[in-house]
């Protein structure tokens, strides 16, 4: 588990930089049936996506468009540590337990 946070944490910090790395083919994420465990084993492109639609959707409509890194970086750590205790759960369900209004 510690593992998992360290990856979710490094992803976290390489953010910026990884998104301009993209691949140019067209990849399909369900995030409705995503498990925990498929989203720690995605590798980094998968956890850099992830975290940023956690961010801008928990942000909702009225907040602005800032990404405060770290807020981010917490809320990776705390979604990293959860979903590392409850692999089997979705990920939806995880951000909503871990992240929820």
């Amino acid at each position: 588990m510690k593992t998992s946070v360290s990856i979710l944490f490094a992803a976290a910090l390489t953010l910026p930089l990884g998104l301009a790395s993209v691949p140019a083919h067209a990849v399909v994420l369900d995030l409705s049936t995503m498990t925990c465990k498929q989203f720690v084993d995605g590798g980094d492109d998968t956890i850099k996506m992830v975290l940023t639609w956690m961010d801008g959707w928990y942000k909702g409509d009225s907040d602005e468009a800032i990404i405060d890194t770290d807020v981010f970086v917490e809320n990776a750590k705390k979604f990293g540590t959860y979903c590392g205790k409850n692999p089997t759960m979705s990920i939806v369900n995880a951000a909503e337990s871990v992240l929820g209004k």
